[in-house]
């Protein structure tokens, strides 16, 4: 399950054995008014093929495959650039969710001026720009601040037995001083999903075939 806003691109350059693995990719579906993160999670469960999945979300993504591991049978749920409970949110956030900030957020303007920026085609902006657009296309008004109320007000207060994280040192969104329990990328940020690729590459399939993370 890819992290808010993005799609399964972010995914293209995770590779695993075509004769061991049947990979299928979760998409964003759009939410209903006032939905909760929890029947947002028991809605995807009709896009779920197999039984007794390994789960693997980023970032909100990773709230998400967390929700639906209390919905059926898993093999393991492992979450990367993610949060395992509420108590790893940043302050940031935290101040966000008690001044309800989120319900202010002039989330349409974030598009406009995304559009805007990239019809001007300035060279390396326009680089990065049209890289968000690749990976980053679920842009959709309500989706978005769905999914910006649906993090801040999660109710998971303790980290679920078993979760498996992966997080990098240099993630700014979720901050590793306040993440436990994980394994830790060095240099990675929270878009390690594309820039640490080789590790995960080396290291995922030994990680889903076996009882110990590492």
């Amino acid at each position: 399950m890819p992290g808010m806003s993005a799609n399964p691109l972010i995914f293209k350059r995770i590779k695993f054995s075509d004769e061991k693995y049947k990979i299928h990719f979760l998409k964003w579906i759009k939410p209903v008014l006032n939905e909760s993160i929890e029947s947002y999670s028991k809605r995807l469960l009709d896009f779920i093929e197999h039984k007794n999945p390994v789960l693997i979300g980023v970032s909100f993504g990773g709230l998400i495959v967390q929700e639906i591991s209390k919905l059926i049978d898993v093999d393991k749920v492992i979450i990367i650039s993610s949060i395992k409970s509420n108590s790893e949110l940043p302050l940031y956030m935290k101040s966000a969710k008690f001044l309800k900030l989120y319900n202010y957020f002039p989330l349409k303007l974030f598009d406009d001026v995304f559009n805007i920026s990239k019809s001007l085609n300035i060279n390396k902006i326009y680089k990065k720009l049209d890289l968000i657009d690749k990976y980053l296309s679920v842009r959709d008004e309500n989706y978005l601040k769905w999914a910006i109320c649906e993090i801040l007000n999660w109710k998971q207060n303790k980290p679920l037995q078993g979760i498996i994280h992966i997080h990098g040192d240099r993630d700014l969104t979720f901050p590793i001083s306040l993440i436990k329990d994980c394994i830790i990328i060095p240099g990675g940020t929270h878009a390690l999903i594309l820039t640490k690729y080789q590790w995960l590459n080396k290291k995922l399939t030994f990680i889903i075939e076996n009882k110990s993370n590492l």
